[in-house]
């Protein structure tokens, strides 16, 4: 199974766009997304904050939302975009 954080903001209008997204990837029996919000949630800013590094440089120099990390290989992607970009981006090796 792979796993993915999606760090998001509770009134960003591109992270609501991303839920549908991210619900429909969520059904597949091979992904599981955790969202955790970060504008409102010191606890889970915290652990973006702990992969700043990653996350800012995948975000264009900034920590952004929303965000997707993959704790295991260590690489994050921001932004809206469509369903396919980031199943994609989920599944590379």
């Amino acid at each position: 199974m792979k796993k993915i954080i999606m760090f998001y903001g509770q009134e960003c209008p591109h992270c609501h766009a991303m839920t549908g997204p991210v619900d429909e990837l969520n059904k597949e029996n091979d992904i599981e997304i955790e969202k955790r919000e970060v504008w409102h949630n010191e606890e889970n800013a915290e652990k973006m904050r702990a992969h700043q590094d990653i996350i800012a440089n995948a975000c264009g120099g900034d920590l952004g939302v929303p965000a997707f990390f993959d704790e295991d290989k260590k690489r994050a992607i921001c932004g809206e975009m469509p369903t396919e970009k980031l199943k994609q981006w989920i599944n590379e090796e």
